[in-house]
């Protein structure tokens, strides 16, 4: 079984994920991570040396592998994984385990503004400016996150109880 959590950066996915699949006793990876891992490199500097467009083509190819995979994985994606290359078709094709962490802006400005230099999108992006950068990449990235089976309103919840309530609708 895959369970594939998707969201805007900072929604909570990778610690969501891992509670998930401790709860379910089940392996975790984060894309990101995995992408880190398997390149040396991390990713600010894989946007910063390689590009954008480099890192899109290996964030294809590893999510691929990782759906190939038959282990049952509770997986973490970057925040534009599902945006890009046909990544959601075939997510959609290999599990409907599809979960949306959905937070509003505000929300997502206010856990960002904290880790701006580790997040290549934003790290040049003035604070002032955040909120409507992430609005409007929200806006373009909805029509996507929408395509998961399911949506879950992340806005004033804890990691446990969201990993709860997915392991639930599991069931």
């Amino acid at each position: 079984m895959k369970i594939v959590l998707l969201g805007y950066m900072g929604s909570g996915k990778s610690t969501v994920g891992r509670l998930l699949a401790g709860r379910l006793g089940i392996r975790f990876i984060d894309l990101d991570t995995y992408i880190e891992t398997k390149l040396g490199m991390d990713i600010p500097r894989i946007f910063k040396e390689k590009g954008e467009l480099f890192f899109r083509k290996k964030e294809h190819e590893l999510l691929r592998e990782v759906l190939a995979d038959p282990a049952d994985t509770v997986l973490a994606l970057g925040g534009g994984t599902p945006c890009y290359s046909g990544n959601m078709e075939a997510i959609l094709k290999q599990t409907p385990h599809v979960f949306y962490l959905m937070l509003p802006v505000a929300d997502l400005v206010t856990r960002l503004l904290k880790e701006k230099e580790d997040r290549p999108l934003i790290r040049d992006i003035a604070d002032k400016d955040l909120p409507e950068f992430i609005g409007k990449h929200l806006f373009e990235r909805r029509e996507f996150y929408s395509l998961a089976p399911h949506t879950v309103p992340a806005a004033n919840r804890d990691a446990e109880s969201l990993a709860a309530g997915i392991a639930g609708l599991l069931v």
